[in-house]
């Protein structure tokens, strides 16, 4: 039993580096949706050096389903953890209007807890669908109960 602590260790900081290489291309700041309208080309950089660019469209579509106050406040690209339940998602929500957000786009009342949404496969697909461009996946190691 002793010998599994250096494996655990060593497994640990392998999975950590994992996740470093599979998450590289989440943005390194995100911006408010309001940001992104004024700009010609809205755009995000990333970790790993590649510009994460937002359709318009997908813009124009979240800014009508909120007040100027929410555009100010809505931070992009949403991110969805995926994690090892391959059934459900989670949208983390760090501001109130994303819980807002993501009841609009699903058409069903949301609640956000511990910061997270939980969404299910045929959920997922629809909002990635309508919001291709204005989410992004990262990989997570954390375990829902």
């Amino acid at each position: 039993m002793h010998d599994m602590l250096p494996y655990d260790r060593m497994l640990q900081e392998y999975l950590r580096d994992e996740l470093r290489v599979l998450n590289a291309h989440l943005p390194r700041h995100q911006k408010s949706l309001a940001d992104l309208l004024r700009e010609e080309y809205p755009h995000v950089a990333c970790n790993n050096g590649s510009t994460h660019l937002f359709k318009r469209k997908e813009l124009e579509y979240l800014a009508s389903l909120i007040g100027a106050d929410e555009q100010e406040a809505l931070l992009l690209p949403m991110l969805i953890e995926l994690g090892q339940n391959q059934g459900e998602a989670a949208v983390i929500c760090g501001e109130e209007v994303v819980e807002e957000v993501i009841s609009k786009v699903l058409d069903m009342p949301i609640r956000c807890k511990q910061k997270r949404i939980t969404i299910y496969k045929p959920q997922l697909a629809l909002l990635r669908r309508k919001l291709k461009t204005t989410t992004q996946y990262v990989f997570s190691p954390r375990v829902r109960e």
